[in-house]
């Protein structure tokens, strides 16, 4: 899809939420889509390079808006600040390198684990699940690599 074609749709969607098109809208959401998983600091850094006279806290502002209007998904990870994604409404995961921090989309968890069917506690409210988040934690293949190639530690004495 060319970034025409991204544009027209989000300024679409913006519309249908009542928003209006604004150049730093549309750079966030452009900058969030090249950087899938950024922080708000690295959304912020890359809007900047074509708009220097945005502040920050304008970027914080149109992310949470972004996200409220369902363009942008929040994305919370342990030991990390809140990330932004352009990926939204298919239920995706993800798994998150407890060694280096990288993140990687991964398709709906299917099956039949007790996680994927949530059992009621008793007492609980029953409801319709309509979101599951699931976080997946490992270490990625270049930090296990890493990690099996340095050599033994010394013992200490």
């Amino acid at each position: 899809m060319t970034q025409q074609h991204r544009e027209a749709l989000w300024s679409a969607a913006l519309h249908s939420a009542g928003r209006r098109v604004t150049r730093q809208r549309l750079a966030v959401l452009t900058a969030v889509d090249r950087l899938p998983h950024a922080t708000a600091d690295d959304a912020a850094a890359a809007v900047r390079a074509g708009l220097p006279h945005i502040t920050v806290q304008s970027v914080y502002v149109i992310l949470a808006d972004l996200t409220d209007i369902g363009l942008l998904r929040r994305v919370e990870t342990p030991h990390s600040p809140a990330r932004y994604e352009t990926r939204v409404g298919d239920n995706h995961h993800h798994a998150v390198c407890t060694g280096c921090g990288r993140i990687e989309d991964v398709d709906c968890a299917v099956g039949h684990a007790p996680c994927l069917t949530p059992e009621w506690s008793p007492g609980a409210s029953r409801m319709t699940i309509q979101i599951a988040e699931v976080l997946y934690q490992g270490l990625c293949d270049d930090c296990r690599s890493a990690a099996h190639s340095r050599p033994p530690s010394a013992p200490q004495e």
